[in-house]
């Protein structure tokens, strides 16, 4: 079974063709194959199958390494674009993917890079049921209050802002993190992106991102981080500067997002009929 391996800000995933698997890619199985040691080590699967209908290239689909989907991933889409431009899958610069989140609209700018559009974010939504308009809340995690803003943007982030880029650096993600991810305000559990302004157009972002942990890089985290930047007053487009370098994010008056930055293939290979076997076998 043929697979590449790409990565994007060091946010890495294996993408897979649905018609090369000998099965069907379960929970079970995605995890199996995302495992360090056992598997192939990535920070999630992208499975790609035929497009339903027109105007889409593909469908996607997005596992992350607990096994649990993703209706969208923002690196993971620019990954799954530039795979399909280069692989002569999406001939034209200009084309669109579907993904539970709905349509994902991609521009080839290099050939390492790619604008997507991901959608129009919302602050209310049932990942936060008892939120109101604007998706301001306030929680309890670690033995701290925080204040966030609930932003959806084809998944659910809890986008909370702190003083400063010294603040930012010193918090304990890995203790912090998992009480906000499964916290009872968020049925569906969330996303995590904690921010910090560095000017009125660039921010800095640190992502505990769901059914992951700690990450590098998140397009959906660095686009919930933005929202929450322009509507406390800051200006777009906005740099968000994270662990594994910079995204563009553009967010219109009508908070439609679009994300810029770039994605490289790791390695590609073909899973040993071993490996296959344990596959098969995974519940």
């Amino acid at each position: 079974m043929y697979f590449e391996k790409w990565q994007a800000l060091g946010n890495d995933y294996v993408i897979v063709e649905r018609d090369a698997l000998p099965f069907e890619l379960t929970g079970a199985r995605a995890r199996a194959l995302c495992a360090a040691h056992t598997g192939v080590h990535a920070d999630g699967v992208l499975l790609l199958s035929p497009p339903a209908c027109s105007p889409f290239v593909a469908q996607l689909r997005i596992f992350n390494p607990d096994g649990s989907e993703a209706a969208l991933s923002g690196n993971g889409a620019r990954e799954a674009a530039l795979y399909l431009h280069r692989r002569g899958r999406a001939r034209e610069p200009l084309f669109s993917i579907q993904t539970a989140a709905g349509e994902v609209r991609c521009e080839i700018t290099s050939p390492s890079t790619v604008r997507t559009v991901i959608g129009r974010a919302q602050t209310r939504s049932e990942d936060y049921p008892a939120g109101g308009e604007d998706g301001l809340g306030e929680l309890e995690a670690d033995g701290a209050r925080w204040r966030f803003r609930h932003v959806q943007v084809g998944n659910p982030q809890c986008a909370i802002r702190v003083g400063d880029v010294h603040e930012l650096q010193a918090l304990d993600l890995e203790a912090i993190g998992p009480g906000i991810e499964r916290h009872e305000l968020f049925p569906n559990r969330t996303n995590v992106s904690w921010w910090a302004v560095c000017d009125e157009r660039r921010i800095r972002a640190r992502i505990f991102e769901r059914g992951v942990g700690e990450t590098s890089a998140s397009g959906t985290g660095a686009a919930g981080a933005a929202v929450a930047h322009v509507l406390d007053g800051g200006s777009s487009p906005v740099i968000v500067e994270l662990d594994g370098g910079e995204l563009e994010v553009d967010v219109s008056e009508q908070l439609d997002v679009t994300l810029t930055g770039w994605a490289v293939p790791v390695f590609r290979g073909t899973i040993s009929h071993e490996l296959l076997r344990d596959l098969d076998e995974a519940e």
